[in-house]
């Protein structure tokens, strides 16, 4: 077995955290909206486009899991880049301000190109890192989160693009950005050699036996442990969004409710959202991947959305003092970002390392779930005068999620090809005891003659 492999490993992060720096766009597009207001958007139409491009993003992605294999990550990375690139450039020539433009360039086409290279970094670097998973996940992920903030700082207070140069400028310099910098990346974006593994790396270590068995897409759909993780994803990530929907709008309330001014409570409700909620969720991908590869993925999950439901709980008590809000926006946003490290090394351990690729776009159609119930439930209750409650029922939500969570082990391969039925899915979920128990409710006479024929022996015994 190979374990020399034709070029340091270490450019395949370089490239995959160049390539996520430009996917991060996406969380970018509030730097946009002011000037979109003053040009006479409604704040409907602003959040329409970014609803838009998450939505293509997340859709767009399960495509992209099936042209992998057959484009290669290289040119499925490359064609996303210049489909990103393309997209913010059109924007910008044909009428920054014009809504119908700007929903199709920025969030239909832009949202493509990052479904489309998304998951390329992601499966690339976990085949040359088996050893590391969670922690090369985490650095490759936690560029789309740092990626955000400077392409923010960069329109706004570091370069004042938007100001200087306007919106078309900005859109047309950011899709030559983005696209220069995926293509970079992708440079570095190819899978290892057959067989290769890093030196000092057994292949009968636990870590490599976890997703050693690959799972098509249609066995993964026959597990139940997939609905579990989908639903703990959906939860957990619908959670962070909600908080993210709501970090400026109910602590800007609360410090008010306490004597602050509005410019007051603004400017530190914003403090918490663009700075600590911001940083930590980006620190948050890389510490609960590489702490991951020590605690095992499944218990970093259930550690994770069930410490995320305490800080919910916690945060309408912290919202209207500073510093707590700032320690609160800290926490829930560190929570946040490991979602983005721990379910994709997560999806690999369970349905496989070779099929990650085709594989976690599927999981990840929970995080547009979660996008769209968690915001719904923030803005719907916020309208109703109880933003405490919408962050209590997150809570709960992930205390749900921590015990879908806990039901989760490996399942079995064969078992996928084997017609549904009430005794396969205890199988599934490995409830021995429960599979006694129903065999004997549904069979009673099969035990009764079993039970029946055991006596007889005894009795026929000298």
């Amino acid at each position: 077995m190979s374990t020399q492999p034709p070029f340091n490993r270490w450019f395949v992060v370089l490239g995959a955290i160049l390539i996520q720096l430009s996917l991060g766009a996406i969380y970018a597009w509030s730097v946009f909206t002011p000037a979109l207001s003053e040009a006479g958007w409604s704040r409907l139409e602003t959040q329409m486009v970014f609803a838009v491009g998450l939505a293509t993003f997340a859709l767009v992605m399960v495509f992209a899991g099936r042209l992998l294999s057959t484009l290669g990550p290289r040119k499925l990375a490359m064609l996303g880049g210049l489909t990103l690139g393309s997209g913010y450039a059109l924007a910008g020539l044909l009428g920054a301000t014009h809504f119908w433009v700007v929903c199709i360039g920025v969030g239909l086409i832009g949202g493509a190109g990052i479904g489309l290279s998304y998951v390329v970094p992601i499966a690339v670097g976990m085949r040359w890192f088996p050893d590391k998973k969670g922690m090369i996940t985490g650095l490759a992920v936690a560029g789309f989160g740092f990626g955000a903030m400077g392409w923010v700082k960069m329109a706004g207070s570091w370069g004042h693009l938007i100001e200087d140069y306007g919106l078309a400028s900005t859109f047309v310099a950011y899709g030559i950005a983005f696209a220069t910098s995926i293509l970079v990346g992708s440079i570095w974006m190819k899978m290892p050699p057959s067989g290769w593994m890093p030196a000092g790396f057994e292949a009968s270590t636990p870590a490599a036996a976890k997703g050693r068995e690959d799972f098509s897409i249609v066995e993964m759909l026959r597990t139940p442990q997939f609905y579990l993780i989908f639903i703990t994803f959906a939860v957990s990530a619908g959670a962070g969004l909600m908080s993210i929907g709501l970090m400026k709008l109910y602590p800007m309330e609360a410090l008010q409710a306490v004597g602050y001014s509005a410019v007051e409570a603004s400017a530190i409700a914003g403090t918490a959202m663009a700075v600590f909620f911001s940083l930590a969720n980006g620190i948050g991908r890389i510490a609960w991947g590489t702490m991951s590869d020590h605690l095992g993925r499944r218990r970093s999950v259930i550690i994770m959305t069930a410490s995320q439901a305490v800080f919910l709980f916690a945060f309408t008590s912290m919202a209207g003092n500073q510093y707590l809000l700032y320690l609160g926006a800290a926490l829930i946003g560190f929570n946040f970002g490991g979602n983005f490290a721990l379910f994709p090394t997560l999806t690999a351990d369970v349905f496989g390392n070779n099929r990650v690729g085709q594989n976690y776009p599927f999981i990840f159609l929970s995080y547009g779930v979660g996008g769209i119930a968690g915001p719904i439930l923030g803005g719907t209750l916020g309208d109703m005068g109880n933003f405490p409650l919408a962050f209590s029922i997150c809570a709960g939500a992930c205390l749900a999620g921590a015990a879908c969570m806990a039901l989760v082990h490996h399942p079995d391969h064969d078992a996928t090809h084997r017609p549904a039925s009430v005794h396969g899915f205890m199988h599934q979920m490995h409830w021995e005891l429960f599979e006694d128990v129903i065999d004997h409710a549904i069979h009673p006479d099969h035990f009764k003659r079993v039970a029946g024929s055991d006596d007889n022996v005894k009795q026929d015994s000298p």
